[in-house]
């Protein structure tokens, strides 16, 4: 599926997704859109990546700044309120919904924050476009891993959210709903990178939770393509989930400190905290196939499933315990930051 002609909400539009995805729209990777909008309640944010888009000229970006001109806007508003989501809607083709609060332990702290904007939020998103006349056909939400047999506060939101909008298929019968799940995007806000990288700058220590913690690990352009793939491929209540490496996370942090006098300092799980992530649980596999370099959750609810030929891609559950990047993996993974190519900050 081409975003030609397309009009493309983009919920928490501001955070390090929503910029990617925006910048490669902008690019004209998938075509080229009508209209994008920006939906966030941060204006300071919007500010700064409107400010951002007006003052740089270079040549090579020429297109995508002045596309940027042509079809860019940004809309202010909070996924709690329904009429400025409703508002924000109804013009949308395509929405993909990445406004959420991520942060592990902010979420343990104001659970019910939490749950008013990653489930409330979702649903009055599911119910603007149920009880009005909209011309959305196409819904991402933008998952976790934590979402997968969540012991966190942020990770049963997102678990709902999933089951949410995999739901609303039945619902809205005009409309298809997917998700995306996926693990930790290297140098997103909040990070770990970006902290080590701060810590090393300052001469240490670095702070490990836990010697044996893994982690999936995936480029942001990683995440985008998961998202574009969705938008392109999936059926109804379908979920798609990349097929990442894992690493420990002190190895990540060895390789970043590259043979420097840093210490590493570890400080204990934190609260709500798993020690391995898990893509895929062990009850998810049987309805799990394998398409290209997904893999895809079939949807649970019988009224959405259908025959799919492919045999189940797993047999057990797909766990970041089973690390795979070992040293020269991680060099090659985080090359851009050894190299200082970027500083591993996103705005």
């Amino acid at each position: 599926m081409s975003f030609d002609g397309q009009r493309v909400l983009i919920t928490g539009g501001t955070g390090s997704l929503g910029q990617q995805i925006v910048l490669q729209l902008l690019g004209g990777k998938m075509g080229t859109p009508e209209k994008i909008v920006v939906f966030s309640r941060d204006e300071a944010k919007q500010h700064h990546m409107l400010r951002n888009y007006l003052r740089r000229r270079e040549a090579t970006d020429e297109i995508i700044y002045k596309n940027s001109e042509q079809r860019l806007q940004f809309c202010i508003g909070d996924m709690r309120d329904y009429s400025s989501v409703l508002q924000s809607i109804r013009d949308a083709n395509i929405i993909i919904h990445a406004a959420a609060l991520k942060q592990v332990p902010s979420c343990e702290y104001f659970p019910y924050q939490a749950v008013q904007t990653n489930v409330m939020g979702a649903y009055n998103l599911i119910r603007a476009i149920r009880e009005n006349d909209t011309a959305v056909h196409t819904v991402v939400g933008i998952s976790t891993d934590k979402a997968c047999k969540p012991i966190n506060v942020m990770g049963m939101t997102k678990a709902l959210m999933e089951r949410a909008l995999v739901q609303a298929n039945i619902d809205c019968r005009h409309t298809r709903f997917v998700c995306v799940r996926y693990g930790n995007v290297i140098a997103s806000r909040g990070s770990v990178v970006p902290l080590f990288l701060d810590q090393i700058a300052n001469k240490g220590p670095v702070t490990v939770t836990l010697p044996e913690m893994t982690r999936f690990l995936m480029s942001l352009e990683q995440a985008v393509d998961t998202v574009f793939e969705a938008v392109n491929s999936a059926r109804p209540g379908e979920t798609y989930v990349p097929k990442l490496p894992a690493g420990r996370v002190v190895d990540l942090a060895r390789t970043l400190i590259d043979g420097r006098e840093i210490a590493i300092e570890f400080t204990g799980i934190r609260p709500g905290e798993k020690i391995h992530e898990m893509m895929i649980s062990e009850e998810e596999c049987y309805r799990t196939v394998s398409r290209g370099h997904y893999y895809v959750i079939l949807p649970l609810l019988p009224e959405l499933q259908y025959s799919e030929e492919s045999e189940p891609a797993l047999t057990g559950a797909f766990s970041s315990a089973q690390a795979t990047l070992d040293s020269d993996a991680l060099r090659a993974l985080l090359a851009p930051f050894l190299t200082g190519e970027v500083n591993g900050i996103m705005a």
